[in-house]
């Protein structure tokens, strides 16, 4: 039901809205299980698999260069919303200190909770793509991201739906191979681009 917040785009707003979504002033929040809460210097977040492993503390990333973008967000139940701004430590910044093994082709993401979802290299280190700890409707109206929207710290992935864009990071776990996280296990498209629709699996 299409409700205040949510209107159906006139047109696809020079194309960033892709095929079968509803635009939203709103930031729906969608979780599965529990919220976990936590302070922001409990963030930690291990490397491991193929890779040197090592583990980022809160401090260790707040150390690096910090990254503003604003860009638009699409879930994969159907809304998009445009122009959100996010701070944080871009992909490829955090990479320049992560020695990968060989053989790595993939990430599996994972959260606080257990939750977990994959990437290929290609769409993990991106130079839009945040360890993200602020957020805002506007780049002037920044505030640390809430516990619900992934806060202390959240992975975001604007170009895949956002179920890839993993709340409450707490892992990245190199792989050989593609792998299913929680929601491609459970019937999600192994990559989610929204602009060619890919929802589901086959």
């Amino acid at each position: 039901m299409l409700g205040r917040f949510f209107k159906k785009p006139e047109d696809d707003h020079g194309g960033r809205v892709p095929p079968g979504q509803t635009l939203t002033s709103r930031f729906p929040v969608l979780t599965y299980g529990p919220v976990p809460r936590y302070a922001r210097e409990d963030v930690s977040v291990r490397v491991f698999g193929l890779a040197e492993e090592q583990t980022f503390s809160w401090q260790d990333l707040q150390g690096m260069p910090q990254t503003t973008l604003t860009y638009d967000i699409h879930c994969v139940t159907h809304w998009s919303k445009l122009d959100t701004t996010w701070t944080g430590v871009s992909v490829p910044e955090l990479m320049t200190r992560v020695h990968l093994k060989p053989g790595a082709t993939h990430v599996m993401i994972h959260s606080v909770g257990g939750y977990t979802t994959n990437l290929a290299l290609s769409d993990f280190v991106r130079d839009l793509n945040l360890l993200a700890h602020e957020f805002g409707n506007t780049p002037g109206a920044l505030a640390p991201l809430e516990t619900e929207h992934g806060g202390p710290m959240r992975l975001v992935v604007p170009h895949l739906y956002f179920w890839k864009s993993a709340k409450w990071l707490s892992g990245l776990e190199f792989i050989s191979a593609d792998a299913p996280g929680f929601w491609e296990r459970n019937g999600y498209h192994m990559r989610g681009d929204p602009f060619k629709d890919e929802r589901y699996s086959d």
